[in-house]
């Protein structure tokens, strides 16, 4: 490469191939004495393809008809930072100038979509953790406030047991903390396993409400027991705290194909939308107190891992939050 070939049109050493390879897009440019027209000197590969014009077309053009954004123009006159939404992808964007803007000037672009979605997952992951925790930290509370006074024996091992209960729960979830990280520990076992675990942890809940509690027919299922015993507790205590105080909820199950279909019922109020409840951050028109709204985007998302489906519907004059688990031999 000769001299002369070497040079941009205001004299700048053209840089090396070594830009081609940065991942960034990179745009060199220059502007004209006394603040004209900017002018591009240089794109990279990465700038190349994102804007769709090969670097010799672009290279003495004006800034704007290669860029084709007047907010980048502005950048590019101004220098700083700032984040783009283009076609569904988030842009990072930086333009550094020479003092005076007079030399040669860079803007460069970073795709941080990978980078932004990430955030998206662990504020979710955030969220989901805190709802979680929020129901064994609150039965922990109680029985340590409860053990402080005076009591029969009796009655304090039974509020020791209730709290082994929420530390096992609690256990439970710290595993779960690792649940991306493993391959899902599906397993083969009758569903009455999960339901056992299940009324053994809401028990003291039930008896301080009065809430009877029942499950159908056993079957044979394939899942995570830990996942499915999560599922049944989020919708049976979301039943035991929006149906009627006093009023049964219970938990069927029915053959449905190759999946068993398992429905908690409870007598409370009509659900208007029962789709959109379903969605992260969502709250039910009657839902009262503090909440985060993700009980039922878990119960989703977590059925969904092992192919199933959720909904929430009405049958009769009670509300049915229904999910569906492979079945393995059908009727037990």
């Amino acid at each position: 490469m000769s001299a002369a070939s070497a040079m941009s049109p205001h004299g700048a050493a053209q840089p090396d191939r070594w830009i081609d390879a940065l991942p960034q897009a990179v745009v060199l440019y220059c502007s004209a004495p006394g603040g004209g027209q900017r002018t591009v000197q240089r794109l990279n590969a990465a700038a190349a393809r994102l804007w769709g014009v090969t670097d010799d077309r672009a290279r003495g053009r004006p800034l704007l008809e290669v860029l084709r954004r007047h907010t980048l123009e502005t950048l590019c006159e101004r220098g700083g930072e700032l984040e783009l939404d283009v076609a569904g992808r988030a842009l990072h964007c930086q333009a550094l100038l020479t003092v005076a803007g007079q030399g040669l000037n860079a803007l460069i672009v970073e795709d941080v979509t990978d980078h932004r979605r990430r955030e998206a997952e662990l504020r979710e992951a955030a969220a989901i953790l805190s709802h979680e925790f929020r129901t064994p930290v609150a039965g922990l509370r109680g029985v340590l406030e409860a053990l402080e006074y005076q009591m029969p024996p009796e009655m304090q091992q039974s509020f020791v047991r209730q709290g082994l209960q929420e530390v096992e729960r609690l256990a439970r979830l710290v595993e779960d903390l690792a649940v991306g990280f493993r391959p899902t520990r599906a397993r083969t076992f009758p569903i009455s396993e999960a339901f056992a675990r299940a009324e053994r942890l809401l028990a003291q809940d039930a008896a301080l409400t009065g809430t009877p509690l029942s499950f159908g027919e056993d079957h044979l299922v394939r899942a995570d027991p830990d996942k499915l015993l999560q599922v049944l507790l989020n919708l049976i205590e979301n039943a035991m705290k929006y149906g009627p105080r006093g009023g049964e909820v219970r938990v069927e199950t029915r053959n449905q194909g190759g999946f068993v279909e398992v429905a908690v019922l409870d007598g409370g109020a009509s659900v208007p939308d029962t789709e959109n409840i379903f969605k992260a951050h969502t709250r039910g028109a009657a839902a009262t107190g503090n909440g985060s709204g993700m009980g039922l985007y878990i119960v989703r998302s977590v059925v969904q891992g092992w192919g199933g489906q959720a909904w929430a519907e009405r049958r009769g004059d009670q509300n049915a939050f229904c999910f569906t688990l492979p079945s393995v031999a059908g009727l037990i």
